[in-house]
C-alpha cells in the first residue's frame, strides 16, 4: 500500500489515515488470525470465506510504503494462487477498503476516512510495486530435479505417524536413503 502518491486508480491516501489503519487492521484481523484476502475483488465489503486464498500475517512500514506477508491458504482458491506463483506468474496484491473520495485535481480523489476490508489477490494491482515476492517458505516443501515443488515433509510426517511402531525404523531408514539418492 501507497500513501501520499496517486496510484493508478488516481486516488492519494493519507500516511496518517493509512498508518492509524494499518494498526486498526493489525491489532483486530492480523493478531487473532481474521485479515483473510481473496482471488480477485468482490463486489461487496464482505470477505466471502469461500473465496478466501490467503491469510495475512503481517504489515510493516516503510516511509509511505506498507509491505505486508502473507500464508496462502489450502482453500481451492488458495491452491489456485499457489500454483501460479509455483509456475512463475506475478500476482499482485490490493487493497480492498471503504472511504469517501474528496476530489482533487487532474481527477485525483483524496480518500478520507479510509477502512480497510481486505487485502486482495489480484492480476493488476493499482499500486505497480505490489506484486507478489512468491517464497515458500515451509520445510514442506522441496524442489525436485524437474524444478516443481514437492511437499515431502508433510507426506513424511503423516507416514511416520500411521506406521506402527515396529516399523518406524526401516521406514526411517528408506525415506533418508530416497532423499539422498535424489539430491
Amino acid at each position: 500500500m501507497m500513501a501520499e502518491g496517486a496510484n493508478r486508480n488516481k486516488r492519494v491516501y493519507s500516511l496518517n489515515e493509512m498508518k492509524s489503519e494499518v494498526t486498526r487492521y493489525t491489532e483486530e484481523m492480523i493478531k487473532p488470525g481474521r485479515a483473510m484476502g481473496e482471488l480477485n475483488h468482490p463486489t461487496t465489503a464482505d470477505v466471502d470465506l469461500g473465496r478466501a486464498c490467503h491469510l495475512v500475517t503481517e504489515l510493516t512500514q516503510d516511509g509511505n510504503v506498507f509491505y505486508g506477508k502473507s500464508k496462502i491458504l489450502s482453500t481451492p482458491t488458495g491452491l489456485i494462487v499457489r500454483s501460479l506463483i509455483e509456475d512463475g506468474v506475478k500476482v499482485g496484491m490490493s487493497t480492498r477498503g471503504l472511504g469517501q473520495l474528496i476530489p482533487e485535481s487532474n481527477d485525483v480523489n483524496r480518500v478520507k476516512d479510509f477502512r480497510l476490508v481486505a487485502i486482495d489477490c489480484v492480476a493488476d494491482p493499482s499500486f505497480p510495486k505490489a506484486f507478489v515476492n512468491g517464497i515458500l517458505e515451509s520445510k514442506q516443501y522441496v524442489l525436485t530435479k524437474f524444478g516443481s515443488f514437492e511437499e515431502k515433509y508433510e507426506n513424511f510426517e503423516k507416514g511416520i505417524s500411521t506406521l506402527p511402531l515396529k516399523n518406524r525404523e526401516e521406514y526411517l531408514r528408506q525415506s533418508i536413503l530416497n532423499f539422498i539418492n535424489k539430491l
